[in-house]
Protein backbone atom coordinates (compact mmCIF):
# COMPACT_ATOMS: atom_id res chain seq x y z
CA UNK A 1 0.00 0.00 0.00
CA UNK A 2 1.22 3.80 -0.54
CA UNK A 3 1.54 5.50 2.55
CA UNK A 4 2.11 8.95 2.79
CA UNK A 5 2.93 11.32 5.42
CA UNK A 6 1.97 15.04 5.96
CA UNK A 7 3.32 18.36 6.86
CA UNK A 8 0.69 19.78 9.41
CA UNK A 9 -0.11 22.75 8.13
CA UNK A 10 -2.15 24.14 11.84
CA UNK A 11 -0.75 26.82 13.70
CA UNK A 12 1.92 25.76 16.22
CA UNK A 13 1.72 22.07 14.80
CA UNK A 14 5.45 20.96 14.80
CA UNK A 15 4.23 16.97 15.14
CA UNK A 16 4.79 14.89 12.58
CA UNK A 17 2.31 11.84 11.86
CA UNK A 18 5.12 9.00 11.41
CA UNK A 19 9.35 8.76 12.81
CA UNK A 20 11.74 7.38 10.51
CA UNK A 21 11.59 4.01 12.68
CA UNK A 22 8.07 3.76 11.85
CA UNK A 23 8.67 4.38 8.32
CA UNK A 24 11.71 1.55 7.96
CA UNK A 25 8.74 -1.02 9.88
CA UNK A 26 6.52 -0.58 6.87
CA UNK A 27 9.19 -0.45 4.22
CA UNK A 28 10.44 -3.43 5.47
CA UNK A 29 7.39 -4.44 5.39
CA UNK A 30 6.65 -4.17 1.50
CA UNK A 31 4.66 -0.67 1.65
CA UNK A 32 5.73 2.13 -0.31
CA UNK A 33 6.33 5.53 2.21
CA UNK A 34 5.54 8.42 0.81
CA UNK A 35 6.83 12.16 3.34
CA UNK A 36 5.69 15.52 2.29
CA UNK A 37 9.23 17.34 2.08
CA UNK A 38 10.06 18.63 5.33
CA UNK A 39 7.46 16.80 7.26
CA UNK A 40 9.53 16.27 10.26
CA UNK A 41 11.58 18.68 10.35
CA UNK A 42 9.79 20.24 13.46
CA UNK A 43 9.93 17.27 15.17
CA UNK A 44 14.05 17.04 14.30
CA UNK A 45 13.56 13.96 12.11
CA UNK A 46 15.32 15.71 8.59
CA UNK A 47 14.61 14.67 4.80
CA UNK A 48 16.92 12.37 4.96
CA UNK A 49 16.74 10.56 7.67
CA UNK A 50 13.59 9.11 6.12
CA UNK A 51 15.60 8.68 2.87
CA UNK A 52 17.92 6.48 5.03
CA UNK A 53 15.15 4.15 5.52
CA UNK A 54 13.86 3.56 2.28
CA UNK A 55 11.09 6.45 2.08
CA UNK A 56 10.29 8.64 -0.86
CA UNK A 57 10.56 12.78 -0.60
CA UNK A 58 8.25 14.28 -2.29
CA UNK A 59 5.90 17.01 -2.79
CA UNK A 60 2.75 17.73 -0.89
CA UNK A 61 0.88 17.47 -4.25
CA UNK A 62 1.79 14.18 -4.97
CA UNK A 63 1.39 12.74 -0.92
CA UNK A 64 -2.29 13.51 -1.70
CA UNK A 65 -2.50 12.11 -4.93
CA UNK A 66 -0.68 8.61 -4.48
CA UNK A 67 -1.26 7.62 -1.18
CA UNK A 68 -4.12 4.92 -0.91
CA UNK A 69 -3.40 5.56 3.20
CA UNK A 70 -2.62 9.24 4.71
CA UNK A 71 -1.29 9.72 7.86
CA UNK A 72 -2.03 13.18 10.32
CA UNK A 73 -1.39 14.12 13.54
CA UNK A 74 -4.38 16.79 13.30
CA UNK A 75 -7.64 17.10 11.42
CA UNK A 76 -7.47 18.71 7.89
CA UNK A 77 -7.65 22.17 7.53
CA UNK A 78 -10.56 24.03 5.16
CA UNK A 79 -6.95 24.21 2.69
CA UNK A 80 -7.00 20.72 2.75
CA UNK A 81 -10.71 19.65 2.02
CA UNK A 82 -10.04 19.54 -1.98
CA UNK A 83 -7.36 17.01 -2.22
CA UNK A 84 -9.89 14.24 0.48
CA UNK A 85 -10.91 12.13 -1.83
CA UNK A 86 -12.73 8.83 -2.68
CA UNK A 87 -10.67 5.84 -1.96
CA UNK A 88 -8.26 7.90 0.64
CA UNK A 89 -8.37 6.29 3.89
CA UNK A 90 -7.11 9.50 6.35
CA UNK A 91 -6.08 8.32 9.84
CA UNK A 92 -5.63 11.01 12.09
CA UNK A 93 -6.90 12.93 15.51
CA UNK A 94 -10.33 14.60 14.03
CA UNK A 95 -12.30 15.49 17.26
CA UNK A 96 -15.42 15.55 14.97
CA UNK A 97 -18.23 16.46 17.83
CA UNK A 98 -16.33 19.54 17.93
CA UNK A 99 -16.58 21.01 14.09
CA UNK A 100 -19.94 20.34 12.07
CA UNK A 101 -17.67 22.33 8.62
CA UNK A 102 -15.61 19.30 9.18
CA UNK A 103 -17.26 16.89 9.90
CA UNK A 104 -19.60 17.27 6.40
CA UNK A 105 -16.71 17.80 4.27
CA UNK A 106 -15.22 14.41 5.46
CA UNK A 107 -18.99 12.90 4.45
CA UNK A 108 -19.07 15.13 1.35
CA UNK A 109 -15.22 13.78 0.07
CA UNK A 110 -16.00 9.76 0.25
CA UNK A 111 -12.95 9.43 2.28
CA UNK A 112 -12.65 6.84 4.61
CA UNK A 113 -11.93 8.25 8.00
CA UNK A 114 -10.63 6.89 10.80
CA UNK A 115 -9.88 8.94 14.10
CA UNK A 116 -6.72 7.99 16.30
CA UNK A 117 -8.92 9.40 19.41
CA UNK A 118 -11.78 6.79 19.23
CA UNK A 119 -10.17 3.60 18.72
CA UNK A 120 -11.21 1.75 21.49
CA UNK A 121 -10.34 -1.27 23.13
CA UNK A 122 -13.31 -3.92 24.40
CA UNK A 123 -12.23 -3.15 27.72
CA UNK A 124 -12.52 0.73 27.17
CA UNK A 125 -9.05 2.05 26.60
CA UNK A 126 -8.14 4.20 24.44
CA UNK A 127 -4.93 3.25 22.62
CA UNK A 128 -4.24 5.85 20.42
CA UNK A 129 -4.79 9.16 22.83
CA UNK A 130 -3.79 7.56 25.68
CA UNK A 131 0.03 9.36 25.10
CA UNK A 132 -1.41 12.16 24.20
CA UNK A 133 -3.27 12.66 27.21
CA UNK A 134 -0.36 11.89 29.38
CA UNK A 135 1.64 14.38 27.88
CA UNK A 136 -1.40 17.40 28.21
CA UNK A 137 -2.34 16.30 31.60
CA UNK A 138 2.07 16.68 32.51
CA UNK A 139 1.65 19.88 29.94
CA UNK A 140 -1.85 21.98 31.91
CA UNK A 141 0.25 21.71 35.13
CA UNK A 142 3.38 23.39 33.32
CA UNK A 143 1.17 25.99 32.12
CA UNK A 144 -1.33 26.66 35.43
CA UNK A 145 2.29 27.17 37.41
CA UNK A 146 4.05 29.81 34.84
CA UNK A 147 0.54 32.30 33.85
CA UNK A 148 0.47 32.16 37.73
CA UNK A 149 3.19 34.45 37.12
CA UNK A 150 2.43 37.93 37.86
CA UNK A 151 4.05 39.57 34.71
CA UNK A 152 1.85 37.45 32.71
CA UNK A 153 -1.01 38.30 34.00
CA UNK A 154 -1.44 35.89 37.35
CA UNK A 155 -2.13 35.93 40.87
CA UNK A 156 1.59 36.08 41.08
CA UNK A 157 1.69 32.93 43.78
CA UNK A 158 4.83 29.90 43.38
CA UNK A 159 2.20 27.09 43.28
CA UNK A 160 4.78 25.08 45.64
CA UNK A 161 5.43 27.62 48.03
CA UNK A 162 8.44 27.78 50.36
CA UNK A 163 8.74 26.94 53.86
CA UNK A 164 6.44 29.35 55.97
CA UNK A 165 4.10 30.14 52.99
CA UNK A 166 1.41 27.62 52.19
CA UNK A 167 1.68 26.57 48.21
CA UNK A 168 -1.08 26.82 46.14
CA UNK A 169 -4.24 24.66 45.34
CA UNK A 170 -4.76 22.88 42.04
CA UNK A 171 -8.19 21.45 41.77
CA UNK A 172 -8.05 19.07 38.92
CA UNK A 173 -11.98 17.53 37.11
CA UNK A 174 -11.40 14.73 36.19
CA UNK A 175 -9.49 11.43 37.20
CA UNK A 176 -8.75 9.90 33.89
CA UNK A 177 -5.25 9.29 32.03
CA UNK A 178 -5.23 13.24 31.79
CA UNK A 179 -6.52 14.51 34.91
CA UNK A 180 -3.81 11.50 36.50
CA UNK A 181 -0.82 13.21 34.96
CA UNK A 182 -1.59 16.85 36.03
CA UNK A 183 -1.95 15.37 39.47
CA UNK A 184 1.62 13.86 39.11
CA UNK A 185 3.07 17.49 37.66
CA UNK A 186 1.07 19.04 40.19
CA UNK A 187 2.30 17.60 43.26
CA UNK A 188 5.57 17.55 41.89
CA UNK A 189 5.68 21.28 42.04
CA UNK A 190 4.65 21.26 45.78
CA UNK A 191 0.69 22.09 45.21
CA UNK A 192 -2.01 20.88 47.11
CA UNK A 193 -3.71 19.13 44.42
CA UNK A 194 -7.43 17.66 44.74
CA UNK A 195 -9.08 15.58 41.76
CA UNK A 196 -12.79 15.60 41.64
CA UNK A 197 -14.18 12.33 40.21
CA UNK A 198 -17.23 10.62 39.73
CA UNK A 199 -15.86 6.50 39.89
CA UNK A 200 -15.70 5.08 43.19
CA UNK A 201 -13.48 2.45 41.77
CA UNK A 202 -11.10 5.23 39.76
CA UNK A 203 -11.18 6.70 42.92
CA UNK A 204 -9.64 4.08 45.03
CA UNK A 205 -6.97 3.36 42.24
CA UNK A 206 -5.49 7.16 42.05
CA UNK A 207 -5.48 6.88 46.15
CA UNK A 208 -3.21 3.67 45.82
CA UNK A 209 -1.15 4.90 43.09
CA UNK A 210 -0.78 8.40 44.38
CA UNK A 211 -0.19 6.78 47.98
CA UNK A 212 -2.62 9.24 49.28
CA UNK A 213 -1.01 12.43 48.68
CA UNK A 214 -3.87 13.95 46.54
CA UNK A 215 -7.78 14.63 48.02
CA UNK A 216 -9.90 12.69 46.49
CA UNK A 217 -13.69 14.18 46.24
CA UNK A 218 -16.99 13.15 44.04
CA UNK A 219 -17.58 15.15 41.84
CA UNK A 220 -20.94 17.08 41.63
CA UNK A 221 -21.69 20.69 40.65
CA UNK A 222 -22.05 21.83 43.81
CA UNK A 223 -18.81 19.85 44.61
CA UNK A 224 -17.47 21.64 41.78
CA UNK A 225 -18.96 25.09 42.32
CA UNK A 226 -17.10 25.14 46.09
CA UNK A 227 -13.55 23.78 44.74
CA UNK A 228 -12.72 26.10 41.84
CA UNK A 229 -13.65 29.06 44.15
CA UNK A 230 -10.85 27.99 46.51
CA UNK A 231 -8.37 27.24 43.74
CA UNK A 232 -5.31 29.09 42.15
CA UNK A 233 -5.31 26.63 39.18
CA UNK A 234 -8.04 24.36 37.68
CA UNK A 235 -7.39 22.01 35.03
CA UNK A 236 -10.32 20.63 33.19
CA UNK A 237 -9.68 16.77 32.33
CA UNK A 238 -12.98 15.18 31.10
CA UNK A 239 -13.12 13.01 28.33
CA UNK A 240 -16.73 11.08 27.00
CA UNK A 241 -15.07 9.94 23.73
CA UNK A 242 -15.62 10.90 20.31
CA UNK A 243 -18.98 12.93 22.19
CA UNK A 244 -18.42 16.72 22.76
CA UNK A 245 -17.11 17.71 26.34
CA UNK A 246 -19.63 18.58 29.01
CA UNK A 247 -19.61 22.26 30.02
CA UNK A 248 -19.30 21.64 34.17
CA UNK A 249 -17.70 25.21 35.36
CA UNK A 250 -20.31 27.83 34.32
CA UNK A 251 -19.48 31.50 33.60
CA UNK A 252 -21.09 32.54 36.94
CA UNK A 253 -18.05 29.91 38.49
CA UNK A 254 -15.25 31.81 36.86
CA UNK A 255 -16.65 35.09 38.00
CA UNK A 256 -16.40 33.96 41.70
CA UNK A 257 -12.42 32.95 41.23
CA UNK A 258 -9.91 34.29 42.91
CA UNK A 259 -8.81 37.40 40.50
CA UNK A 260 -5.52 36.24 38.57
CA UNK A 261 -6.06 32.75 39.23
CA UNK A 262 -5.77 29.92 35.96
CA UNK A 263 -7.80 27.61 34.11
CA UNK A 264 -6.64 24.80 31.82
CA UNK A 265 -8.63 23.17 29.81
CA UNK A 266 -7.09 20.20 28.50
CA UNK A 267 -10.66 19.07 26.88
CA UNK A 268 -10.71 22.04 24.45
CA UNK A 269 -10.50 20.03 21.43
CA UNK A 270 -13.66 18.32 22.45
CA UNK A 271 -15.44 21.78 22.40
CA UNK A 272 -13.77 22.52 26.47
CA UNK A 273 -15.78 21.79 29.98
CA UNK A 274 -15.37 26.05 30.88
CA UNK A 275 -18.58 27.58 29.56
CA UNK A 276 -15.85 30.19 29.33
CA UNK A 277 -13.51 28.11 26.65
CA UNK A 278 -12.72 28.62 23.13
CA UNK A 279 -9.71 27.43 21.51
CA UNK A 280 -6.03 29.12 21.99
CA UNK A 281 -2.38 28.78 20.00
CA UNK A 282 0.57 28.18 21.39
CA UNK A 283 1.29 31.59 19.88
CA UNK A 284 -1.39 32.88 21.93
CA UNK A 285 -2.26 30.91 24.82
CA UNK A 286 -4.11 32.53 27.12
CA UNK A 287 -6.72 35.70 27.34
CA UNK A 288 -8.93 36.63 30.70
CA UNK A 289 -12.55 36.29 31.10
CA UNK A 290 -13.83 37.37 34.38
CA UNK A 291 -10.21 38.52 35.90
CA UNK A 292 -9.33 34.55 35.41
CA UNK A 293 -6.36 33.70 32.72
CA UNK A 294 -7.35 30.70 30.27
CA UNK A 295 -5.25 28.60 29.04
CA UNK A 296 -7.01 26.85 26.31
CA UNK A 297 -4.36 25.34 23.83
CA UNK A 298 -5.85 22.81 21.42
CA UNK A 299 -2.68 21.08 20.45
CA UNK A 300 -1.28 20.87 23.75
CA UNK A 301 1.38 18.13 22.79
CA UNK A 302 2.51 20.08 19.77
CA UNK A 303 4.39 22.22 21.70
CA UNK A 304 7.17 19.06 22.51
CA UNK A 305 7.18 17.88 19.38
CA UNK A 306 10.13 15.17 19.59
CA UNK A 307 8.31 13.71 22.64
CA UNK A 308 4.92 13.80 21.18
CA UNK A 309 6.00 12.25 17.65
CA UNK A 310 7.65 9.39 19.28
CA UNK A 311 5.13 8.31 22.05
CA UNK A 312 2.11 8.85 19.06
CA UNK A 313 4.09 6.14 16.06
CA UNK A 314 4.53 4.19 19.35
CA UNK A 315 0.89 3.23 19.33
CA UNK A 316 -0.49 4.01 16.07
CA UNK A 317 2.33 2.07 14.03
CA UNK A 318 0.36 -1.63 14.77
CA UNK A 319 -3.08 -0.03 13.79
CA UNK A 320 -1.18 1.32 10.57
CA UNK A 321 0.74 -1.65 9.51
CA UNK A 322 -2.58 -3.46 10.13
CA UNK A 323 -4.19 -1.43 7.84
CA UNK A 324 -1.47 -1.01 5.43
CA UNK A 325 -0.87 -4.74 5.12
CA UNK A 326 -4.54 -6.27 5.48
CA UNK A 327 -6.96 -3.22 3.62
CA UNK A 328 -9.21 -0.89 5.83
CA UNK A 329 -11.80 -3.75 5.48
CA UNK A 330 -10.14 -6.92 6.50
CA UNK A 331 -8.12 -4.74 9.20
CA UNK A 332 -11.26 -3.65 11.30
CA UNK A 333 -12.65 -7.11 10.84
CA UNK A 334 -9.72 -8.24 12.34
CA UNK A 335 -10.11 -5.95 15.55
CA UNK A 336 -13.39 -4.16 16.72
CA UNK A 337 -11.13 -1.69 18.69
CA UNK A 338 -9.77 -0.46 14.93
CA UNK A 339 -13.49 -0.54 13.82
CA UNK A 340 -14.79 2.09 16.54
CA UNK A 341 -12.31 4.77 14.96
CA UNK A 342 -13.95 4.67 11.70
CA UNK A 343 -16.22 8.25 11.98
CA UNK A 344 -17.16 8.26 8.14
CA UNK A 345 -17.13 5.86 5.69
CA UNK A 346 -18.56 6.55 2.76
CA UNK A 347 -20.36 9.77 2.98
CA UNK A 348 -21.92 8.34 6.12
CA UNK A 349 -21.77 9.19 9.63
CA UNK A 350 -20.55 5.76 11.56
CA UNK A 351 -19.87 7.10 14.44
CA UNK A 352 -23.03 7.73 16.45
CA UNK A 353 -21.69 10.38 19.28
CA UNK A 354 -20.32 12.58 16.09
CA UNK A 355 -23.51 12.20 14.53
CA UNK A 356 -25.61 13.31 17.76
CA UNK A 357 -23.53 16.30 18.30
CA UNK A 358 -24.54 17.79 14.84
CA UNK A 359 -27.98 16.22 14.59
CA UNK A 360 -27.14 14.37 11.50
CA UNK A 361 -27.87 10.90 10.77
CA UNK A 362 -25.93 7.98 12.20
CA UNK A 363 -25.07 4.93 9.88
CA UNK A 364 -23.88 2.00 12.05
CA UNK A 365 -20.32 0.49 10.63
CA UNK A 366 -21.50 -2.99 10.02
CA UNK A 367 -24.14 -1.04 7.72
CA UNK A 368 -21.99 0.13 5.67
CA UNK A 369 -18.78 -2.31 5.93
CA UNK A 370 -19.47 -6.01 6.65
CA UNK A 371 -17.37 -6.51 10.04
CA UNK A 372 -17.54 -10.21 10.00
CA UNK A 373 -14.53 -12.04 8.31
CA UNK A 374 -15.15 -14.28 5.41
Amino acid sequence: MNVGVVREIKSDEYRVALTPAGARELVQRGHDVLIERGAGDGSSFPDSAYEAVGARIVAVEEVWAESELLLKVKEPLPEEYPRLREGLILFTFLHLAATEELTRALAESGAACVAYETVETDNHQLPLLAPMSEIAGRLSAQAGAYFLEKPLGGRGLLLGGVPGVAPGTVVVIGGGIVGYNAAVIALGLGANVTILERSIDRMRHLDEILSGRVSLVMSSSLQIEESVVEADVVIGAVLIPGALAPKLVTREMIGEMKAGAVVCDVAIDQGGCFETSHPTTHSDPVYVVEGVTHYCVANMPGAVPITSTKALTNVTLPYVEAIADHGLAEAVARDSGLARGVNVLDGKITYEAVADAHGLEHTPLEEVLPLSRV
